[in-house]
């Protein structure tokens, strides 16, 4: 069976999704300041003016990437937290990430990266709510209903898997399928050690010097 390109998607009515596409490829290659609406038209072989027919301007593809990635995210993140408890869910939340930013890496740097701040969307919220939820949700089961408390461990798990999701991306872990499953594993193990020590987390802060 041929294999469809992104030209062929295009030829068939599908540009938006091509343009999308494309974005991801030139973010993997240059990093997300690295392209732009006329390299991604140049890559398809359209028009420069052809991509205005779907996005105002680049900023709009980039907030359509940030979907993208958002729906890539959930997946992931569904697909591994399908634990019974609350802790089993908040490491498979954190398992889910760093599989993620393994296999997407230029939609994490997408996401991971400070370009949204500035095309912040409700499309964009939507997109990743339901990572935040899970975060949330198992946190506030954790913390017998708790909202501060929750949103204090619920940052804190996200911190360790987002931690571990970069540090991959340098290399600590080495290169390959193996470091992935490194990577995921300490990810894992980090988060339980938090849970595990969750009350000096959320206690009363302490100073220096005190107790």
């Amino acid at each position: 069976m041929p294999r469809t390109t992104k030209r062929d998607r295009y030829h068939h009515g599908d540009l938006r999704a091509a343009l999308i596409d494309t974005a991801v490829e030139l973010i993997a290659e240059h990093g997300v300041q690295g392209f732009s609406l006329a390299e991604a038209s140049r890559r398809l072989g359209v028009a420069p003016s052809a991509p205005y027919r779907h996005f105002a301007d680049r900023d709009e593809l980039l907030l359509a990437v940030g979907v993208r990635a958002g729906e890539r995210l959930v997946a992931a993140v569904t697909a591994e937290s399908r634990g019974t408890t609350p802790e089993q869910r908040l490491v498979g939340v954190a398992r889910g990430y760093v599989r993620f930013a393994a296999g997407h890496p230029a939609l994490f740097e997408a996401l991971a990266g400070p370009t949204f701040s500035a095309v912040a969307a409700p499309e964009l919220e939507h997109a990743a709510r339901p990572v935040k939820e899970a975060f949330h949700d198992a946190a506030l089961a954790l913390s017998g209903g708790d909202r501060p408390t929750a949103e204090t461990l619920g940052v804190a798990v996200a911190a360790v898997a987002h931690g571990y999701a970069g540090l991959l991306r340098l290399g600590m872990f080495g290169t390959g399928d193996e470091a992935v499953g490194i990577a995921v594993d300490r990810a894992a193990d980090a988060t339980l050690a938090l849970l595990a020590g969750r009350a000096a987390l959320t206690g009363p802060a302490t100073t220096p010097g005190s107790g």
